[in-house]
Protein backbone atom coordinates (compact mmCIF):
# COMPACT_ATOMS: atom_id res chain seq x y z
CA UNK A 1 0.00 0.00 0.00
CA UNK A 2 2.54 2.11 0.89
CA UNK A 3 4.18 1.80 -2.68
CA UNK A 4 1.12 3.06 -4.29
CA UNK A 5 0.77 6.29 -2.35
CA UNK A 6 4.45 6.40 -3.15
CA UNK A 7 3.85 5.98 -6.31
CA UNK A 8 1.02 8.85 -6.72
CA UNK A 9 3.23 10.92 -4.77
CA UNK A 10 1.44 11.06 -1.78
CA UNK A 11 3.39 11.75 1.43
CA UNK A 12 2.39 9.00 4.17
CA UNK A 13 2.99 8.16 7.78
CA UNK A 14 1.78 4.38 8.50
CA UNK A 15 0.33 4.31 11.88
CA UNK A 16 -1.76 1.16 12.63
CA UNK A 17 -5.33 0.88 14.36
CA UNK A 18 -5.58 -2.03 16.67
CA UNK A 19 -9.44 -3.00 16.16
CA UNK A 20 -10.88 -6.30 16.36
CA UNK A 21 -11.14 -7.63 13.06
CA UNK A 22 -13.80 -10.25 13.48
CA UNK A 23 -16.53 -11.26 11.16
CA UNK A 24 -19.71 -10.55 12.85
CA UNK A 25 -22.63 -13.37 12.55
CA UNK A 26 -24.21 -12.61 9.23
CA UNK A 27 -22.03 -9.95 7.94
CA UNK A 28 -21.25 -10.25 4.33
CA UNK A 29 -17.99 -9.30 2.55
CA UNK A 30 -18.70 -5.39 1.76
CA UNK A 31 -20.46 -4.81 4.52
CA UNK A 32 -17.57 -6.14 6.62
CA UNK A 33 -14.75 -4.57 4.74
CA UNK A 34 -16.46 -1.03 5.17
CA UNK A 35 -16.96 -1.37 8.54
CA UNK A 36 -13.38 -2.38 9.73
CA UNK A 37 -11.83 0.82 7.09
CA UNK A 38 -14.03 3.01 8.84
CA UNK A 39 -13.27 2.01 12.34
CA UNK A 40 -9.48 1.70 11.57
CA UNK A 41 -9.73 5.37 9.89
CA UNK A 42 -11.62 6.73 12.65
CA UNK A 43 -9.22 5.24 15.43
CA UNK A 44 -6.20 6.53 14.00
CA UNK A 45 -8.01 10.00 13.53
CA UNK A 46 -7.94 10.25 17.17
CA UNK A 47 -4.26 10.03 17.50
CA UNK A 48 -3.96 12.64 14.64
CA UNK A 49 -6.29 15.54 14.74
CA UNK A 50 -6.28 17.75 11.54
CA UNK A 51 -5.12 15.20 9.45
CA UNK A 52 -6.64 13.08 6.96
CA UNK A 53 -6.33 9.22 7.95
CA UNK A 54 -6.48 6.50 5.14
CA UNK A 55 -7.52 2.86 6.22
CA UNK A 56 -8.31 -0.02 4.57
CA UNK A 57 -9.07 -3.76 4.95
CA UNK A 58 -9.28 -6.33 2.38
CA UNK A 59 -10.57 -10.20 2.33
CA UNK A 60 -10.81 -12.94 0.41
CA UNK A 61 -14.23 -14.67 -0.68
CA UNK A 62 -14.86 -18.63 -1.31
CA UNK A 63 -18.20 -20.56 -1.15
CA UNK A 64 -19.37 -17.66 0.31
CA UNK A 65 -17.21 -17.24 3.48
CA UNK A 66 -14.83 -14.94 4.47
CA UNK A 67 -10.84 -15.91 4.70
CA UNK A 68 -9.06 -13.08 6.27
CA UNK A 69 -5.81 -13.20 7.86
CA UNK A 70 -4.32 -16.84 8.59
CA UNK A 71 -3.74 -17.66 12.09
CA UNK A 72 -0.63 -20.33 11.69
CA UNK A 73 0.81 -21.83 8.94
CA UNK A 74 -1.10 -24.82 9.10
CA UNK A 75 -4.67 -22.90 8.04
CA UNK A 76 -2.44 -20.73 5.62
CA UNK A 77 -2.30 -24.42 3.80
CA UNK A 78 -5.60 -25.27 4.33
CA UNK A 79 -6.43 -21.89 2.60
CA UNK A 80 -3.99 -21.97 -0.69
CA UNK A 81 -5.63 -25.46 -0.99
CA UNK A 82 -8.98 -24.37 -1.05
CA UNK A 83 -8.39 -21.60 -3.83
CA UNK A 84 -5.83 -23.89 -5.60
CA UNK A 85 -7.69 -24.00 -9.49
CA UNK A 86 -10.34 -22.02 -8.64
CA UNK A 87 -11.77 -18.63 -8.29
CA UNK A 88 -12.28 -16.12 -5.60
CA UNK A 89 -13.13 -13.06 -5.24
CA UNK A 90 -11.07 -10.23 -3.18
CA UNK A 91 -12.86 -7.51 -1.88
CA UNK A 92 -11.30 -4.17 -0.32
CA UNK A 93 -12.35 -1.32 1.48
CA UNK A 94 -11.09 1.88 2.15
CA UNK A 95 -12.18 4.95 4.73
CA UNK A 96 -10.77 8.14 4.10
CA UNK A 97 -11.76 10.30 7.85
CA UNK A 98 -11.39 14.03 7.58
CA UNK A 99 -10.56 16.74 9.75
CA UNK A 100 -13.81 17.78 10.32
CA UNK A 101 -14.48 14.07 10.93
CA UNK A 102 -16.33 13.11 7.97
CA UNK A 103 -15.23 9.81 6.77
CA UNK A 104 -16.03 8.47 3.35
CA UNK A 105 -15.84 4.96 2.16
CA UNK A 106 -15.81 2.79 -0.58
CA UNK A 107 -15.81 -1.01 -1.23
CA UNK A 108 -14.10 -2.78 -4.79
CA UNK A 109 -14.29 -5.78 -5.81
CA UNK A 110 -11.44 -7.89 -8.21
CA UNK A 111 -12.08 -11.81 -9.07
CA UNK A 112 -9.26 -13.99 -8.78
CA UNK A 113 -7.99 -17.25 -10.61
CA UNK A 114 -5.20 -19.62 -9.12
CA UNK A 115 -3.70 -22.17 -11.12
CA UNK A 116 -3.99 -25.90 -9.85
CA UNK A 117 -0.70 -26.82 -7.60
CA UNK A 118 -0.02 -29.12 -4.86
CA UNK A 119 0.10 -29.15 -0.59
CA UNK A 120 3.97 -29.40 -1.16
CA UNK A 121 3.92 -26.18 -3.04
CA UNK A 122 1.52 -24.51 -0.92
CA UNK A 123 3.69 -25.84 2.08
CA UNK A 124 6.53 -24.32 0.11
CA UNK A 125 5.21 -20.87 -0.02
CA UNK A 126 3.92 -20.35 3.45
CA UNK A 127 7.34 -21.55 4.63
CA UNK A 128 8.83 -17.94 2.67
CA UNK A 129 6.50 -16.03 5.65
CA UNK A 130 4.65 -14.05 3.12
CA UNK A 131 1.43 -15.38 3.43
CA UNK A 132 1.05 -14.90 7.06
CA UNK A 133 -0.12 -11.57 7.48
CA UNK A 134 -2.22 -11.57 4.25
CA UNK A 135 -5.79 -12.04 3.54
CA UNK A 136 -6.41 -15.51 1.49
CA UNK A 137 -2.74 -16.14 2.71
CA UNK A 138 -1.17 -14.72 -0.38
CA UNK A 139 0.48 -11.71 -1.79
CA UNK A 140 -0.49 -10.90 -5.46
CA UNK A 141 2.44 -8.02 -5.10
CA UNK A 142 4.93 -10.74 -3.97
CA UNK A 143 5.50 -14.06 -4.32
CA UNK A 144 2.02 -14.92 -4.68
CA UNK A 145 1.42 -14.10 -7.91
CA UNK A 146 3.13 -17.11 -8.83
CA UNK A 147 0.39 -18.88 -7.96
CA UNK A 148 -2.33 -16.89 -9.97
CA UNK A 149 -3.23 -17.74 -13.67
CA UNK A 150 -5.72 -14.62 -14.31
CA UNK A 151 -7.58 -12.15 -12.60
CA UNK A 152 -10.37 -9.61 -13.55
CA UNK A 153 -11.11 -5.77 -12.19
CA UNK A 154 -8.36 -3.77 -10.88
CA UNK A 155 -5.13 -5.02 -9.96
CA UNK A 156 -4.54 -2.71 -6.83
CA UNK A 157 -8.24 -3.56 -5.45
CA UNK A 158 -6.27 -7.24 -4.52
CA UNK A 159 -3.30 -5.46 -3.18
CA UNK A 160 -5.82 -3.89 -0.70
CA UNK A 161 -5.65 -0.26 -1.80
CA UNK A 162 -7.91 0.07 -4.73
CA UNK A 163 -6.38 3.41 -6.81
CA UNK A 164 -9.98 4.10 -8.28
CA UNK A 165 -11.20 3.96 -4.79
CA UNK A 166 -8.71 5.84 -3.02
CA UNK A 167 -9.01 8.51 -6.11
CA UNK A 168 -12.65 8.41 -5.91
CA UNK A 169 -12.18 9.50 -1.91
CA UNK A 170 -10.07 12.22 -2.00
CA UNK A 171 -12.48 13.72 -4.85
CA UNK A 172 -15.95 13.39 -2.63
CA UNK A 173 -13.44 14.88 0.24
CA UNK A 174 -12.42 18.27 -1.52
CA UNK A 175 -9.18 17.06 -2.29
CA UNK A 176 -8.58 15.80 -5.56
CA UNK A 177 -5.28 13.89 -6.78
CA UNK A 178 -3.73 15.26 -10.25
CA UNK A 179 -0.58 14.40 -11.69
CA UNK A 180 1.99 16.68 -9.65
CA UNK A 181 0.02 15.73 -6.28
CA UNK A 182 -2.88 16.43 -4.40
CA UNK A 183 -5.25 19.07 -4.88
CA UNK A 184 -3.14 20.43 -7.65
Amino acid sequence: RTQILQSLGIAHEVDPADIDESVLPGERPQPHVLRLAEAKARSVAQRHPGAFVLAGDTVVVIDDEILGKPRDEAEAVAMLERLSGRTHHVVSGLALAEASAAVHSRADVAAVTFRPFDRAEARAYVATGEPMDKAGAYAIQGLGAALVERFEGEYHTVVGLALQALLDLLERAGHPWRFGGIGN
